[in-house]
Formats: C-alpha cells, structure tokens, sequence
C-alpha cells in the first residue's frame, strides 16, 4: 500500500518513519524545499531520540522518499494523511488554514478513490468540513472517504508510542476506509493494540480530552504541591499514594512548575474554544488553565521571595525544553520564569543540551554556557526547571564551590534536600517542607 503524508513536522515525520518501518511506501511532502533536501539525506530538523536512525534506515530500504511535488504523491497514493500544524488563534481556536489549503491542494489531484486521514490535532467537524472543501474543488467526480486518526505521541517518545501505542483511534462513517484503516495497523495485531473505531466527529473529540484530562492531573498535583507545603507535608509522598490506586495511576502526578509544549496548553484552550461554541461550559478545564498559569507565576514568586530580591543578582536556569529529550520550548515554563526574572532586574545564565539554538531565536539578553557547570559559575542562584538525566547526578559540592550564592531552587523534585543542604544550599523545592 501506497501512503503519503502532507506536513513533516514532529507528527507527519515519525508518522512516515514508523509506517515505513511497518513495510508501506511512504512519501512525505513539504512545501519546503530546504527541509526535503535535508531530510533526502536523512537529516531530522528537530530533536527526538532514535528518529533519524530510523530515517537512514528506511531510506536505505527505498521505503521512504520526500517531494514537494504534492500532485504525484497524492496521485500515488490510497491513503493520504494530514499532519500539519493546528497553531492557535488570539482567541485559543485551532487555526485551521494550513489543513484547509492542504484539502484543497488534494482535491485537484484526486483521479482515483482515496482514504483522507487527519492526523492534525482538529476541532469537532473538521472532517465534515473537509469533506465539504474537497467534493467543492474535484476537478472531476471520484470517490473519496474522510477519517479521523489522532495521534497521541510523546515528545521524546514519539517512536515508542507509534510502534507500541496504548490505543490506536480511528474514526470513519465508512466500511471501506475503515477496513483500509485497520489494514495499515495490521502490524500492531501482533502485540494486540486496542483499536477504538468510531465516527469521525467522536475521534476527533478524544484527544482534546485525552490531552486536558492529562493537563488536569498535572494542575491538580501542583495546586495540591502548594497546600503540601503550607500544612509541612510531602507532595511526592502524597503523589506516590495516590497513584498507587488503580483508578488514579502514578502517571502525571509530578509536581513542578507547570506544563507547557505543543499540545497541553494549545489543546485546553482549544476544547474551551470548542465548548463555547456548542454553549457548553468547562469549569474544570478553565479552572486547570487558570492553575497552570498561577503556578508558573508561584516558582516565580517562590525564587523571588526566597532570595528577598532577584535585582542585580545572577541566577542560574538548567533546562529551557518544556520537557526532557526534546528541544521544544513551546509554552515552556523556563521562558515564562526567565522572562520574570529578567523583568525583575537578574541577569540570567542558562544550559540546556539540546534546545538552546532554538531558545537563542527569541531569548535575548541571557548568556548561553557550554554546560551545566559552566551555568551555575558565579551565579547567585541555580534554578533546575527541565530534569534532564544529566541534572540528576550533579556534583553538589562542585557546585557549592563554583557557585557565588547558595540558593538552590529545584522545581523538578530530583534532589534529596537533606543532601542539598549538607552541601551549604539553601535548598527548595516543590511541595516539600
């Protein structure tokens, strides 16, 4: 089977990998050029663990090409997948240009009956909408179906979660875009992946939700974090016995200082968007909104009022990615904190091992070190706000000694504050007394 994927992003691009690796021929399309001549050689512009091995691999096996050429790919193929970007709008909206231009580009190319898939993150109707688009701008009439198969990948474990998915969602009103559907999950038969089929506006409807009931255990374990701290308990023990019931489960349940990346905060603004204009009020997902934005400002808040005051004083920020193995620093609580700190008169020295040329694009006015020592040299303050491995295991005493200061503010839990502190921090943490 023939599939082309439109959109080589972080979804459009594992996406092809993993469906050449099942054994499909597969041609990505971008409207970049410069981006198809590096991924022609097998070069992935962005950071995740195992994708370009996985790239090289498939290319070397002929099952993976990249064009530009939209026309002959769609031409080519039986089945063709939507993955471009769903940025949101002033109001949280997606923005749905780039799906609907990349509709209207298929639809002058349909000669033969195709399987229309969006993997984009969309509202509720798009599918309809697109159907819509499409049937208006066919050059000629041919058959076509529309379906809905979100994606549910992890950055840093977007392999992983393709290959060895939890579930697999597909939605279609059709029998035989659904047959087609299962046949390209075939390979996961083996290891007995759940397959959810559904209608379109349903599949579309789940990972809005799956995505803002995720954001919600993250806002509730932090606004729990701040009443652990006010009444002397420990969030992480709390955290440990809750998730130790089944109903519950332990995952998410870390506090910190807040989510952010590509899909929590674009995604429960979008479902508030989506519930407004059905007149559908979600108090509990404006309410998890409301508590991710108060905690980022409470690790602000915390450092600042620690310390006494941050003006003149050099603080030290490890990690600006949203999250470990990835260099995505969208929404990331590292540019909210640093920003603040900024603003607040401290000059500010970051590391981080994979994402600071992107942070360098819109982060001016901090310095950028070579490693993490290099970063807490001189510094008043060392602030860990992305718990990479490698700030797991740092050499406290080192520290202590190329420090200036002895605050030390962990917002990720890592450290044993009974450890920090025999090493002369004044250390902090998140809903730890």
């Amino acid at each position: 089977m023939n599939i082309a994927i439109i959109g080589t992003g972080y979804v459009g691009l594992i996406t092809g990998a993993c469906f050449a690796e099942f054994g499909f021929n597969v041609t990505c399309v971008d409207n970049d050029e410069n981006k198809i001549k590096l991924l022609k050689k097998g070069n992935v512009p962005f950071y995740e663990p195992g994708l370009e091995e996985l790239l090289h691999k498939n290319i070397k096996a002929k099952r993976i090409s990249f064009t530009s050429d939209t026309a002959k790919a769609v031409e080519s193929s039986l089945v063709i997948f939507i993955a471009v970007g769903t940025p949101p709008r002033g109001d949280g909206s997606a923005d749905m240009k780039h799906v609907e231009d990349v509709a209207r580009e298929i639809s002058k190319h349909i000669t033969s009956y195709k399987v229309i898939v969006t993997k984009s993150t969309v509202p509720v109707g798009t599918g309809e909408r697109l159907k819509k688009i499409i049937s208006a701008n066919l050059r000629e009439h041919t058959d076509f179906d529309i379906a809905s198969n979100p994606e549910f990948l992890r950055e840093g474990a977007g392999i992983e979660d393709f290959m060895r998915p939890n579930r697999v969602v597909i939605g279609t009103s059709s029998g035989k875009a659904a047959s087609i559907m299962r046949d390209l999950y075939k390979p996961l038969n083996l290891i007995e992946v759940p397959i959810v089929m559904t209608d379109v506006r349903t599949a579309e409807l789940i990972k809005y939700a799956s995505n803002a009931f995720l954001a919600t255990k993250i806002s509730y374990i932090n606004e729990l974090s701040r009443l652990c701290e006010a009444a002397n308990a420990d969030v992480q023990t709390v955290a440990k016995a809750m998730g130790l019931d089944r109903r519950i489960g332990p995952k998410f349940l870390h506090a910190g200082p807040g989510y952010g990346g590509s899909c929590f905060p674009k995604d429960t603004l979008a479902i508030l968007q989506i519930a407004k204009e059905h007149g559908v009020e979600l108090g509990l997902i404006n309410a998890v909104v409301k508590a991710n934005e108060d905690q980022k400002e409470w690790a602000v808040t915390k450092i600042k009022k620690s310390m006494g005051s941050v003006k003149g004083k050099t603080i030290c920020v490890l990690g600006l990615s949203f999250k470990p193995n990835t260099n995505d620093i969208r929404e990331a609580p590292s540019l909210f904190i640093i920003k603040k700190l900024m603003k607040a008169g401290a000059e500010v020295r970051v590391f981080d091992p994979v994402a600071m040329e992107d942070a360098k694009e819109i982060l001016s006015g901090i310095t950028y070190c070579k490693n993490e020592y290099a970063a807490v040299k001189g510094s008043d303050a060392v602030v860990i706000v992305t718990e990479w491995n490698q700030f797991r295991n740092l050499d406290l005493n080192k520290m202590k000694k190329l420090a200036k200061g002895d605050f030390f503010f962990d917002l990720r839990n890592i450290y044993d504050p009974e450890k920090a502190r025999k090493a002369g921090f004044k250390y902090h943490s998140v809903g730890r007394a």
